[in-house]
């Protein structure tokens, strides 16, 4: 990272300050995996859209052609590439997860590769960035792209994930699970932009959503039902399958997952996928797509995806004759193996990205069943995600915010205008902990030293024991003041009236 300015000797000591926060925050953006570029090749679209282009398009830069909506560092580049004569040193760079394997079955030597690309429109953390906005884009938007390679014969399938799109939120407030809140407001016309950009880009819509019928996930579900029933797009298909219920939450029945599988088939065929000749003839194209969710469209989602992309790649492979007629990829163990620990690698970079832990149920993607080693590597995952949600998810979505250009730092910042970093805590921050250490410390110190009086000593065992407890309870009443808040975008709630005006400021531009 190069400064424009070749001294800070102008700025305040707190500014200084802050610019060595905003450093961190863009060096804290750019060591999360993973980064991909290419010099030759535009990652940022799927087979079949670079084969629907023109040659004009070919001959563009790679920055000029490349899909905004998965350019990482689009912001960055603004400056660069008003200058042709740096267009070579603009390369657009793709943030997901991509891996290229060579395999072999039945001695016929193939490449699989996958490709998972993230959307910058809405990014952000898990309980930070939620649902919708009112340009209709989703958090957690990722395209996955998988591509069969056989003698220069390329093969092409895309699936996509992507939050629930209503208005609703789930901050963080020291709970494991906090409460989901849905916007009561109907704003039909927010829901049908995001459909009508699906449809636009990627064709017919088939809806699996993996949420829980029961709680709020429930309420989430019944409301995503209720826009798809009320839509008047003829595209979209809803299938509604309630993973925890079907397959327990611990997933010993995750073979009740081919009850879905089953629901899915005659939407596999009609969608069909993308087949090009190593001269460049179009066999065959993608019609449509999955678009899969669970709450946050992570584990759940990730398994069924791969199942899925599992069924079609058997119709590919057999189609190509690598396969044998009748002849199953499970059946092909060591190709088996490889391609499940490729979805699952897949799976535990996108959850990093995203919730700051490697994925949950990979052990159903990498071996096909719950395992207890799983089930153990599930449990410290969720208490890593929970400790990171609520006390380190701040600072990184306002790493992203930075770095995407959806914060722009002022040059009179910390002098005409207050600095964001500079806000303060409330007292409660700072006293309640305070009392927490103090009246746990003397509890200890009462039980570890003897009083030559034990009812005396059992009454300051009592009185800072309460006052340990109380001050606990005071910390997680209040726990929204304890948590690790962005500071850039996104540090208040969006209320009501905050969703209408800005809706109604959308529909009038």
């Amino acid at each position: 990272m190069l400064s424009y300015k070749r001294t800070t000797l102008h700025l305040t000591e707190k500014q200084t300050t802050d610019n060595k926060t905003y450093v961190n925050l863009v060096e804290h953006c750019l060591k999360t995996e993973s980064y991909y570029f290419s010099t030759t090749y535009d990652l940022t679209h799927s087979l079949q859209r670079l084969s629907n282009t023109s040659s004009d398009f070919v001959s563009m830069p790679l920055h000029e052609r490349a899909d905004s909506r998965f350019t990482w560092n689009g912001h960055i580049l603004k400056e660069l590439t008003q200058q042709p004569e740096l267009h070579r040193f603009c390369l657009p760079v793709l943030h997901g997860f991509i891996c290229i394997t060579p395999s072999l079955i039945n001695n016929k030597s193939f490449d699989h590769i996958l490709i998972s690309r993230r959307c910058v429109l809405r990014v952000g953390t898990r309980f930070w960035v939620r649902g919708i906005d009112t340009e209709g884009q989703v958090a957690n938007f990722v395209e996955t792209e998988q591509i069969l390679e056989y003698e220069k014969v390329r093969c092409s399938y895309v699936q996509t994930r992507g939050s629930i799109p209503i208005f609703w939120s789930q901050r963080p407030n020291l709970k494991y699970k906090p409460k989901i809140k849905i916007n009561a407001a109907n704003y039909p016309e927010v829901f049908q932009r995001h459909f009508d950009n699906q449809v636009y880009n990627y064709g017919e819509q088939v809806i699996v959503n993996l949420v829980n019928q029961a709680g709020s996930e429930g309420l989430l579900e019944k409301s995503f039902s209720q826009f798809i029933t009320n839509s008047q797009n003829k595209k979209m298909r809803y299938e509604y399958f309630d993973f925890h219920h079907e397959c327990g939450n611990t997933g010993l029945r995750w073979d009740r997952l081919s009850i879905l599988m089953e629901r899915l088939e005659d939407d596999i065929r009609r969608q069909n996928y993308f087949m090009m000749q190593k001269d460049g003839t179009v066999l065959s194209q993608q019609v449509g797509i999955f678009r899969t969710n669970c709450i946050d469209c992570l584990d759940r989602t990730n398994v069924v995806q791969s199942l899925i992309a599992k069924v079609v790649l058997q119709n590919q492979l057999t189609k190509l004759g690598i396969l044998d007629q009748g002849q199953q990829i499970k059946d092909c163990k060591t190709f088996n193996y490889t391609y499940n620990n490729d979805w699952a690698d897949n799976a535990d970079v996108m959850s990093k990205q995203y919730a700051g832990t490697g994925a949950l149920k990979t052990d159903i993607t990498r071996q096909g069943k719950r395992t207890k080693y799983g089930l153990l590597m599930d449990g410290w995952n969720s208490l890593i995600r929970y400790f990171k949600n609520n006390f380190s998810d701040g600072f990184r979505q306002d790493s992203m915010d930075l770095f995407l250009g959806n914060y722009i730092v002022e040059e009179n910042e910390g002098v005409v205008r207050p600095s964001p970093l500079q806000s303060e805590r409330d007292w409660k921050f700072y006293a309640i902990p305070v009392i927490f250490v103090i009246a746990t410390a003397m509890c200890l110190i009462c039980i570890l030293i003897p009083d030559e009086n034990i009812s005396t000593q059992l009454m300051y065992i009592l009185f800072w024991g309460t006052a340990s407890f109380l001050s606990l309870a005071a910390i997680y009443i209040f726990g929204s003041e304890f948590v690790d808040t962005p500071k850039l975008v996104h540090s208040k709630d969006l209320s009501t009236s905050n969703f209408y005006d800005a809706v109604k400021t959308t529909k009038t531009s």
